[in-house]
């Protein structure tokens, strides 16, 4: 900043000058008390008075990659929200779902989002894949106290590689511990307490090369099977017309699918599931 561009057309120079392609560094700077990681940690664990969500999933597949999300939000051993939504587009080609302290996870979101848009408005490129997740890991440690007492939040990212070599897969998943650890995964991932039991059934369900449709199905199907053994994990509710969330992101960019694409999907399963005598 310059001292001559302070107060130029009634703005602070912090707003005129450059300060580099990154919004939380212009909010360190300008209004650092809005930044989650600044804020008083509370000093005892908080964790079971405050609603978590779970179970993210993503997979690979033939043209990019598919995250989805089951509906359920937890509090202790309460249920809090039947219909909250985990998963969200951070940009046009990537997507991210979150686990863990659902209010500091929706801000991390946002904040998110802003950041790419930021870099994107600054720069005049769209910031590579690995970038991406390399600007998330900074924000997840920046939450480390916080979830030190309870209130983690460990996202899953997943995006199309537009700078993906010949031959590689476009669809990469980036996968973070509290710390923010960025571990990149190969073929599948989750989070959340039910990520145990949907990454035993992809086991089974998921291979190299399967098409959109098949990677749909298989992505569902770790859900069911994530809420068939998980209580923090909500499966598909037919009665309130509540289903997984299910985000695509391929060449065309990332796109939501609709309740009844999913629902026709998740209805075939159980289907499946109740002649097979109940047998899960």
């Amino acid at each position: 900043m310059s001292d001559s561009s302070t107060g130029r057309n009634g703005f602070p120079s912090a707003y005129l000058d450059r300060m580099g392609s990154s919004f939380t560094d212009f909010l360190a700077t300008t209004a650092p008390d809005l930044l989650p990681g600044r804020r008083p940690v509370p000093q005892m664990p908080v964790g079971d008075i405050t609603p978590h969500g779970t179970t993210i999933v993503a997979v690979t597949y033939e043209g990019g990659v598919l995250m989805g999300g089951d509906r359920r939000a937890t509090m202790g051993n309460l249920i809090s929200q039947r219909d909250i939504e985990k998963v969200y587009p951070a940009d046009s080609y990537s997507v991210i779902g979150i686990a863990g302290a659902a209010g500091i996870a929706i801000e991390m979101v946002k904040l998110y989002q802003v950041e790419l848009e930021h870099y994107e408005k600054i720069e005049g490129i769209t910031l590579s894949l690995d970038g991406k997740a390399n600007r998330l890991a900074q924000m997840i440690r920046g939450n480390l106290g916080a979830a030190l007492q309870g209130l983690a939040v460990v996202p899953l990212f997943a995006g199309f590689d537009l700078d993906a070599a010949e031959g590689a897969t476009p669809g990469r998943i980036f996968s973070y511990d509290v710390t923010g650890g960025n571990y990149e995964e190969r073929g599948y991932s989750g989070v959340g307490s039910g990520s145990l039991f949907a990454k035993n059934s992809l086991k089974k369900t998921w291979r190299p090369g399967l098409d959109a449709d098949a990677a749909v199905r298989s992505l569902v199907t770790a859900l069911y099977d994530a809420a068939d053994d998980d209580s923090a994990t909500g499966g598909p509710d037919p009665v309130r017309r509540l289903y997984p969330i299910v985000y695509r992101v391929d060449a065309e960019g990332s796109v939501r699918l609709s309740d009844t694409e999913v629902a026709a999907v998740a209805d075939a399963i159980t289907a499946e599931r109740a002649e097979n005598e109940g047998q899960g």
